[in-house]
């Protein structure tokens, strides 16, 4: 009779703590996540939905999104190239600085976003009174990389480079060489080999890496905030909305969490994308 009742108080102990740790993990992300996203969405319809669509279709809002829109679209398939070349070369060949790349892959992780756009600034400021690094050879030639759409998109490929890298690189180390030397040793050419025997094997985890640098991209503020300047013409949707919530009067306050709203739904259907991805790749 004593052995079950010196097994009970195990079986229950893990269900407590199973409910005491989930109580605090829901308290904490109700606190942290939901709580605030819920009130930027009332706060954004609280005049209503007029005042929504009238906030969200304003032009200098649309000329914003569509700028977002167009950084998206150079900034995600370059580092979609780049995090795959990365990826084939850090797990399919063996070479001096290895480490080193792969640290260099991580890196914009662990630096401000900020400091990134003063390293811009430095590099390709235009400026005859303090010209950045190769701001004398700009000038020369007319162009104009910081506080335009070039320095804007090398800020978002700056911060979102490590994303498609660092889905593929670990779904590439899972599935070895062995395929890849069966397909060499078939005869089949280095561009036949990736085409058709690594890129198929880990187009699951490059749909994970671009849907990741898509968010990033489309919420990147620090970076963007710094080589744009501030300047009208390059304001990407997340610098928009700090300037209508920096506009004196009400209507700028609640224009600003309007937009906001619409940048969120973004960042909800992201996040519903990568769940869907997973459960396909899951199924297969």
């Amino acid at each position: 009779m004593s052995a079950p009742t010196g097994h009970a108080p195990a079986l229950r102990e893990p269900l407590r703590m199973k409910l005491g740790l989930g109580l605090v993990v829901a308290v904490f992300l109700g606190l942290v996540v939901v709580v605030p996203l819920a009130v930027v969405i009332i706060t954004g319809f609280r005049e209503g939905i007029g005042m929504w669509a009238h906030a969200a279709t304003d032009p200098a809002v649309v000329d914003a999104l569509e700028l977002t829109l167009l950084v998206v679209l150079i900034s995600v398939p370059i580092n979609t190239f780049f995090g795959l070349a990365a990826a084939w070369a850090v797990t399919k060949h063996e070479f001096r600085g290895r480490g080193m790349l792969v640290a260099l892959i991580d890196l914009p992780f662990s630096i401000s976003p900020v400091i990134t756009g003063l390293a811009f600034i430095l590099l390709f400021s235009h400026s005859v009174v303090a010209p950045g690094l190769f701001g004398g050879w700009l000038i020369e030639h007319d162009l104009q990389v910081v506080f335009a759409i070039p320095g804007i998109v090398l800020a978002t490929v700056f911060v979102t480079f490590p994303f498609v890298a660092r889905e593929v690189i670990p779904a590439m180390e899972a599935r070895g060489k062995d395929m890849e030397l069966a397909a060499l040793t078939l005869g089949a050419s280095g561009w036949q080999t990736f085409w058709r025997v690594t890129l198929p094997s880990v187009k699951w985890a490059v749909f994970h890496g671009v849907v990741l640098a898509t968010a990033r991209a489309v919420g990147e503020f620090g970076a963007v905030s710094v080589v744009s300047g501030h300047r009208q013409s390059v304001m990407t949707a997340t610098l928009r909305i700090e300037h209508l919530y920096n506009e004196s009067g009400g209507h700028g306050f609640t224009a600003a969490f309007a937009v906001s709203s619409l940048l969120l739904a973004i960042a909800i259907l992201t996040v519903v994308a990568k769940s869907l991805l997973t459960r396909l790749e899951n199924r297969r």
